[in-house]
């Protein structure tokens, strides 16, 4: 029987989505600032009334429980599957109060896609959005590539329940960099604050080189240097990374990318020294196999494309949409309308296998992560080798990953059941986009997009979409980024809770 949640537990996951609430509130201060600083007196009214809405119904909400104490498991795993949309609905407050979008669904479906680091942006003039809401949107990717949990944990919010394994590992991290994890957030914060500072002064000084004036240069290079190495792939300008015209920018991009799909575990092994960790591990070897095989096949199926007419051009777009769409970043130097006109459809599924597969766990990226089907891929080839070997033969399996690890039972288990979820909800939301009159290739990369945060839309997701296709897609966004079984653990403990208990009567004779 499941266990339910009773009305205390309900208390205290009111009280710490309040935290959450209260600091989203807070966060509204860096656009605010930008607003006042630039004389945007509009977007500044703006985030100050949605900050004061932030604020008051999160403190309201966290006197549910004043004193909650330590976090159970099972109330772990509700703060993290509610954080995603709680936070999601409250920064797409002054999104909505903009010009920028038809509707409120269509900002709540803006603010989901840059907590997932999905980055599909459905706004409506894009080109001129003001510094303070562009800075708000990727105020919002930076917290959602780090993991709404992380950043709470790396700024103690919770209090006590700060250093709960649950709350980390419930948002799809298992590995540890260093032995608590409260550590293992601040280290994360602060390796990717350096990354993503540093990477930001280059992008500025290319840009400027390029004739951009000074402020857009450095409001520009801190946004793709955001967006790339938090693998969120939203940009500033309609056009994408093509708006630019540098390969400088392209190339800087791309090793953010790939640096944001790596494990932060694994980052930290050669910051200390152990390179040799690195090359050694499983998902550096299946990452590399995985992109070397489908850049083939890509390139190959490119080759037909009008749009390639020679062969610099088709190896620089191919490796720059690949590397995206492997890394589920979604940045891209092509439009959605050249992805479904011009590239074969051939282009268009290999981009979505690349978007479904993903980068490594524990980084910012999506997708069902490169290390359960390395797992999955040993599995399968030690139950071949067991069955042609003899009866009494015992057959261990070992991986390198962050160390030396035994292939077990469970391990499989899970990779299996995340891989089936994902599957299976890619599939659900491609029968939906065909159902209400896509393309089917479209609809199906469209999906994959969203469920593994991918971001690189085939054009299916804009404002004129049907209502429902919008709500999947949001539930599709959410699922991904929680990897589904958080997500599923929650709603069977909320069907559970809400289910009338059986009575049962002794009949006597």
């Amino acid at each position: 029987m499941w266990q339910r949640f009773s009305f205390y537990d309900f208390r205290v996951i009111g009280h710490y989505l309040g935290v959450l609430l209260f600091f989203t509130g807070l966060m509204m201060l860096i656009p605010l600032s930008v607003a006042l600083a630039l004389g945007e007196y509009e977007p500044a009214q703006r985030y100050l009334m949605s900050m004061g809405i932030g604020i008051c119904v999160g403190s309201l909400l966290r006197m549910l429980r004043i004193a909650p104490g330590k976090l159970s498991r099972q109330q772990a795993v509700a703060v993290t599957s509610f954080a995603w949309l709680v936070v999601g609905f409250m920064a797409a407050v002054p999104l909505a109060l903009s010009s920028h979008y038809a509707s409120v669904l269509d900002a709540v479906f803006d603010a989901v896609s840059l907590v997932t680091t999905t980055g599909v942006s459905i706004a409506s003039n894009p080109d001129h959005i003001s510094y303070a809401d562009n800075m708000w949107r990727f105020s919002l990717s930076y917290a959602g590539g780090l993991g709404l949990i992380v950043v709470a944990m790396s700024f103690g919010l919770f209090g006590p329940s700060s250093g709960h394994p649950s709350l980390y590992e419930s948002e799809g991290r298992s590995e540890h960099v260093l032995p608590n994890v409260v550590q293992t957030a601040q280290f994360i914060l602060k390796f990717s604050s350096s990354i993503v500072g540093l990477a930001a002064i280059v992008l500025a000084i290319v840009l400027a080189l390029h004739g951009v004036d000074p402020l857009r240069s450095a409001f520009h290079g801190l946004w793709l240097a955001i967006t790339s190495f938090m693998t969120t792939g939203l940009t500033p300008q309609s056009l994408g990374v093509a708006y630019y015209h540098s390969v400088g920018i392209e190339f800087v991009l791309m090793i953010l990318m790939v640096l944001g799909s790596i494990n932060f575990g694994l980052q930290s092994e050669v910051l200390r020294g152990r390179v040799k960790a690195f090359m050694r591990d499983i998902e550096v070897h299946a990452g590399v196999a995985w992109v070397a095989g489908t850049l083939i096949v890509f390139i190959c199926a490119l080759a037909g494309s009008e749009l390639m007419n020679n062969l610099p051009a088709m190896m620089r777009t191919g490796l720059f949409t690949l590397i995206a769409a492997s890394t589920t970043c979604g940045l891209s130097v092509v439009s959605s309308n050249q992805l479904t006109t011009v590239f074969p459809s051939g282009a268009l599924l290999v981009l979505a296998l690349a978007m479904a597969v993903g980068g490594s766990s524990g980084s910012t990226a999506g997708g069902i992560k490169l290390r359960r089907i390395a797992i999955i891929g040993k599995s399968a080839f030690e139950t071949m080798k067991s069955t042609a070997s003899p009866e009494s033969a015992r057959i261990v399996t070992n991986y390198y990953h962050i160390g030396r690890h035994r292939l077990d039972g469970p391990e499989v288990k899970e990779a299996m059941t995340v891989f089936i979820m994902f599957v299976a909800v890619y599939i659900i939301g491609a029968l939906a986009g065909i159902a209400m009159g896509y393309d089917a290739v479209a609809a199906v990369s469209e999906s994959v997009a969203m469920a593994s945060n991918g971001g690189i839309s085939s054009g299916i997701a804009d404002s004129s979409a049907p209502v429902l296709l919008k709500i999947i897609y949001i539930a599709e966004m959410w699922a991904g980024r929680l990897e589904f079984v958080t997500f599923l653990a929650v709603f069977i403990k909320i069907f559970a809770s809400v289910r009338p208990r059986r009575t049962w009567i002794k009949r006597e004779d």
